[in-house]
This record gives structure tokens, sequence and C-alpha cells, in this order.
């Protein structure tokens, strides 16, 4: 099934694959390689999304505030 998801920043889709691997082994879970998450725990996925969106809101902060850090 395709996503219906459009990036609202072209360009920024290898940024964000680099943060949810960054973020999967930061919870230890275990990305699947073949891409098809229908097999993941339901617990696992939603930890990840949370911690990529937490990441995302702290990136958005700091740009707003003007102490923009580099991504960890």
């Amino acid at each position: 099934m395709a996503s219906n998801n459009r990036l609202v920043v072209p360009g920024c889709q290898a940024a964000l694959e680099q943060m949810k691997y960054e973020a999967a082994q930061a919870l230890g879970i275990q990305i699947p390689q073949d891409g098809y998450y229908g097999n993941m725990a339901t617990r696992d996925a939603g930890s990840l999304g949370g911690y990529i969106t937490k990441r995302l809101v702290e990136i958005a902060e700091q740009q707003l505030s003007g102490n923009a850090r580099p991504m960890r």
C-alpha cells in the first residue's frame, strides 16, 4: 500500500530516514530490513514514532529560539 503522506520540505526524506535509524538504535528497536513494519510490535512502532516526534519538536524549538544545534 502506498503512503499518502507528502513531505512539506522536498529532499528531506534522507534526513528523516537517518533520524528513524538513530531513534531505533537509541531505543534498541530492530528496524525491518525489508521495509515491512507489519510484524513489528505495536509498542515498538509507537515508541519509535513518539521518539522521532519528540526529537523533531526539540529541533524546531531550538531553531525558533535561535539556538540551533546539529542533530545528535
